[in-house]
């Protein structure tokens, strides 16, 4: 057997970056975006990096209680340190800010052992496809019709990337006139061979999805977003079986419920979050488990954590090239993935490819 390599250290580091203009979609709005990254060390010098978009509350969970019960652990079985840290939450209630912190964590770790390693992150894993394909995300209910008009069209003309996606449900529902009229400026400037994705963040009511899936496939929209709240399986099931557009949710779910999620036949498309659901080892068991059920998967967010684990999913529908978290990611790391002509390539250098900028962040440390 090989020798044993411990995890000598976890750095845990709490930032916050300020949109490039307010953002909102049919349920929350926002300014700034919290991001808590996580250094795991090893063998002197190696380094993994991870991080979930969460607040610094996860970050001190990770400090407190993860950190301490994974010293020591041989980094290369993973396995075993997500099984130890899902263990020691179970009475912390494992879903939302703890998963989040064992995500980071566990990100950190593929990282670090495909550096100790020496190979890509995606060749570690077994690579299905050299590209992955993306989509962009943005659209924001708060945007004016020229902002709007710009993003799209800077996606789609400008870069090459045919599939874009907006977000619609804007006051919890109650502005289904203006969301339809976003959804026909998005129409035009996209034109008619780009594919357009609505997201309506569980805004609507069951009702209310389903009068808005006809207007909808009239303008040609492909994929629809948590029409109602994503734990609302039943109200999944109902809008998919009653409207034209694949309907898609599962983001901020666990294993336990992709599986319940797939078994109720309530989706077309389960959307992964690696940030926020357990990290890459419990991404690769839900898309295995999707595959099985004869679903494809897409992510959601954070597309530099999702690139090379994407390119291993032979069940991968697509990336979601997140306006927001595209841009937080090129303000704190280096090796910023190009989308250009609608797919990323992941890096052939050993990792994920990404490493924080200490410097470049430090302007945004959380305080």
């Amino acid at each position: 057997m090989s020798p044993l390599l411990p995890l000598e250290r976890l750095d845990v580091a709490c930032y916050l970056v300020p949109t490039d203009a307010p953002e909102a979609d049919g349920t929350l709005s926002w300014d700034r975006t919290p991001v808590v990254v996580v250094e795991a060390r090893a063998d002197g010098t190696a380094y993994g990096t991870g991080w979930t978009y969460a607040p610094r509350a996860v970050g001190a969970y990770i400090a407190q209680e993860l950190s301490p019960l994974l010293l020591g652990l041989d980094v290369l079985d993973i396995p075993a340190a997500h099984a130890a840290m899902c263990a020691a939450a179970r009475d912390h209630g494992r879903p939302g800010l703890v998963a989040a912190a064992v995500s980071a964590v566990d990100i950190a770790l593929w990282d670090l052992k495909s550096r100790l390693l020496d190979l890509p992150l995606a060749r570690l894993l077994g690579a299905a496809r050299r590209t992955v394909p993306v989509y962009g995300s943005g659209g924001f209910t708060t945007y004016h019709d020229t902002h709007l008009a710009s993003q799209l069209g800077g996606w789609v003309h400008g870069q090459g990337i045919d599939r874009v996606k907006i977000r619609i449900g804007e006051a919890w529902g109650r502005a289904a006139v203006r969301d339809l009229d976003r959804v026909r400026l998005a129409r035009e400037v996209i034109g008619s061979r780009a594919e357009l994705y609505v997201d309506a963040g569980g805004a609507y009511t069951r009702k209310q999805a389903v009068r808005s899936g006809g207007p909808l496939a009239e303008h040609g929209v492909g994929w629809f977003e948590e029409p109602v709240p994503a734990d609302d399986l039943a109200g999944l099931r109902l809008v998919r079986d009653a409207v034209v557009c694949d309907v898609t949710a599962g983001a901020a779910g666990d294993l336990a419920y992709f599986a319940r999620a797939a078994a109720d036949q309530a989706v077309d498309c389960l959307v992964l979050d690696a940030t926020r659901c357990g990290g890459l080892t419990v991404f690769l068991r839900a898309a295995a488990l999707a595959q099985a059920h004869g679903l494809e998967v897409s992510t959601r967010g954070a597309p530099h954590a999702h690139a090379h684990a994407a390119a291993s999913v032979p069940n991968l529908r697509h990336v979601e090239w997140f306006h927001d978290h595209v841009r937080v990611e090129s303000l704190l790391f280096s090796g910023a993935l190009d989308p250009t002509g609608g797919s990323l390539r992941p890096h052939a250098s050993p990792g994920h490819g990404v490493s924080l900028r200490h410097e470049d962040a430090e302007a945004y440390r959380a305080v």
